[in-house]
């Protein structure tokens, strides 16, 4: 999967849900707050953390600001992020799209770079159950750059379970990619259950892990628990394990997401 920062992945599986998690008059407003640590092997490791407000305009308009930092090993980096997406359609027939642009700057091993990637994704459901998703991200990163396209779908078998499947391959640029994830989300009234996978080839900036490194053989499996707190937020817990050709990354993030203001 691609596997960009760690906020990024949060606002792109946000948009949906929080599009239809705005009160009776359409308008809401959240903000996302996350942390994260982890290791990598021949390396002492890292750590990050994002702050990010995002409004529903109304039921179907929602945008994001955000800012993010995050260190792994000798590099470090440090962007904002400018989100939006718009839903239109029948009840059985909803279409959103949705784009992503996050511009920064870091430093790796002396040197500094330039931190660019911007996303555009359409994704469709039909009679609330299936979703299909078509997305173009561009990634300009140090010594990195490409297009990355990914087709994903996505099916609610019932009102407690849903698995989704995307697939990546890249075209110009170095980014030689071809990536793989599946995903299954549990939905429950104490929690909700998170656990996936990725598998595949990648090269080091496009799973967001900092480095230049050459395209490597890439297997993932995640795991995560979330749950709505009494005072109308979010909490969720991701532990993250990585095999990037032989290195190993561990990696644990909590987000934390809380409505802003009384809810008509």
């Amino acid at each position: 999967m691609s596997r960009a920062p760690t906020l990024l992945f949060c606002l792109a599986s946000l948009a949906p849900a929080a599009l239809v998690a705005a009160d009776a008059t359409g308008t809401d407003d959240r903000l996302a707050l996350s942390a994260n640590g982890g290791s990598l092997t021949g390396t002492n490791g890292g750590g990050g953390g994002s702050l990010a407000w995002l409004h529903n305009f109304d039921a179907d308009t929602l945008a994001g600001l955000a800012v993010e930092h995050q260190s792994l090993g000798p590099a470090q980096w440090t962007f904002g992020s400018v989100s939006g997406a718009l839903t239109r359609g029948a009840p059985d027939a909803r279409y959103t799209l949705a784009g992503e642009v996050h511009q920064g700057g870091g430093r790796d091993a002396g040197r500094n770079f330039h931190y660019g990637i911007e996303a555009l994704d359409l994704s469709a459901t039909y009679s609330r159950h299936l979703t299909l998703l078509l997305e173009d991200r561009q990634i300009d990163v140090e010594r990195t750059h490409g297009n990355l396209p990914k087709a994903g779908l996505s099916y609610l078998w019932t009102p407690h379970l849903q698995t989704s499947y995307s697939y990546a391959y890249s075209f110009g640029g170095n980014l030689d990619t071809r990536l793989s994830s599946a995903r299954v989300d549990v939905f429950t009234a104490p929690v909700n259950l998170i656990l996936g996978g990725g598998w595949g080839r990648a090269a080091g900036w496009v799973l967001g892990c900092g480095c230049t490194q050459p395209t490597t053989r890439f297997r993932e499996g995640y795991a995560g628990l979330g749950k709505t707190l009494p005072n109308r937020s979010d909490l969720t817990l991701i532990g993250d394990y990585q095999d990037l050709g032989g290195s190993h990354r561990i990696t644990v993030t909590l987000n934390y997401i809380v409505h802003l203001g009384t809810r008509s």
